[in-house]
């Protein structure tokens, strides 16, 4: 196996799965081996209770859990230290984003706000995650996402990307997030092996419309609703980027819970690196 291969190779057995705090997540996550990252969502619909409880479950199976910490669903410092020590209980990280929620629930207006209310508590995890965004945002100019990118930071470990379908398009953003001085590792978001007709509309809803509109012109992908769509020409027009020693630090695989299916597409993803000849 050459360098190459072998930086692929890694990067997918460690890929980190995101799921949703909802029934049936955690049975789903027992399939994994134990050691395994799982990240777990925050929506205003279900709240934080449900994010950390997920945690606390999945912990308890042996998995490596990051609770996410949804900035505008948090309604105070109080609240906040409670979650962190909460956190810190199952673990050493946690990813903080904004969130969906219409109006703030408290004095955190943004993920920034969250970040640096962790550390004047004191109670900052040893590793921090924040969002990046390779296309345009739905709701946010690009100048604010690059702003507020930026100035997230200074407070994180890492970056893990948003959704988006076209390779070339992540290349050149990973080289402008480089160009604008943030050296932070950045893992690539991946919808996992997923129904496509979910994904489409989930990729609607969270305003994908450049993405999807490659997908459909250079795969058809959309277009085939009945069969699951799987990463593979993202990863194959990504390799270049794990050659790289600032490129590809990982991968953060968007499961919408279909984790059976997602895992075993990893898994023949692996095989088939293994079975090139060096």
């Amino acid at each position: 196996m050459d360098t190459a291969a072998r930086r692929l190779h890694e990067s997918l057995c460690s890929a980190r799965f995101e799921v949703l705090p909802v029934r049936g997540a955690v049975r789903q996550c027992a399939e994994l081996p134990p050691g395994t990252t799982v990240t777990v969502t925050s929506s205003a619909a279900k709240g934080q209770e449900a994010t950390v409880r997920t945690a606390e479950q999945l912990a308890g199976l042996g998995m490596r859990v990051v609770p996410h910490l949804a900035a505008r669903s948090v309604p105070g410092r109080a609240q906040l230290a409670e979650l962190l020590d909460r956190c810190a209980a199952v673990g050493d990280e946690v990813f903080v984003v904004a969130g969906d929620s219409p109006e703030p629930a408290g004095e955190f207006a943004d993920a920034l706000a969250l970040l640096r209310a962790m550390e004047d508590l004191g109670r900052r995890p040893r590793r921090v995650g924040i969002t990046g965004y390779p296309e345009r945002h739905a709701f946010l100019s690009d100048e604010a996402t690059v702003r507020a990118m930026t100035d997230k930071a200074a407070h994180a470990d890492y970056v893990v990307s948003q959704i988006c379908y076209d390779p070339q398009r992540i290349a050149d953003w990973l080289g402008e997030v480089r160009a604008r001085g943030i050296a932070l590792p950045v893992h690539i978001g991946l919808p996992g092996a997923v129904d496509a007709a979910r994904l489409l509309r989930v990729s609607m809803k969270i305003g994908l419309g450049e993405s999807l509109r490659f997908l459909r012109k250079q795969h058809g992908v959309v277009g085939r609703l009945l069969a699951p769509y799987t990463p593979d020409a993202l990863l194959d027009g990504l390799r270049a980027e794990v050659e790289r020693p600032d490129g590809v630090a990982g991968w953060h695989l968007f499961t919408f819970n279909e984790v059976t299916r997602t895992a075993q597409w990893r898994d023949a993803a692996v095989a088939r690196i293994q079975e090139v000849p060096a």
